[in-house]
């Protein structure tokens, strides 16, 4: 694409005349509403909040090993580790995705984050 100038913004500038966008071709994808994103950051920053819990609750178990004191159990342990993964997995799969099942996936991080809050720490 030599002979083209790449900033938009200048005024000339012409886009190149080689790319025809032929009949029957997909358009570009639309972008995400200002609320699915508002709901995917959220969801992202509760994710990331139980892994950060999940490293936590790992720690404190390791240095009551260590240490002589009583610390979470194999079973809060678990419960940690395989809700973070969970978390992960539901909010990569609602990055990545669009429409309702990048809501279905965002809301799998909260459902996820509220089973594990109540049976392990308000239970």
């Amino acid at each position: 694409m030599t002979g083209y100038r790449v900033q938009e913004h200048d005024p000339e500038w012409e886009p190149p005349t080689d790319v025809i966008r032929t009949p029957g071709r997909a358009a570009p994808p639309r972008g995400r509403s200002g609320a699915a994103r508002a709901l995917q950051a959220l969801s992202g920053s509760v994710a990331a909040g139980v892994v950060v819990l999940a490293l936590v609750v790992v720690a404190a178990a390791w240095l009551g090993s260590r240490r002589g004191f009583p610390g979470p159990g194999a079973v809060s342990v678990t419960a940690h580790v395989v809700a973070a993964v969970l978390v992960v997995v539901a909010q990569r799969f609602a990055d990545h995705r669009r429409g309702g099942v990048a809501t279905l996936g965002s809301l799998v991080v909260f459902f996820v984050t509220a089973v594990l809050l109540c049976a392990q720490w308000w239970g």
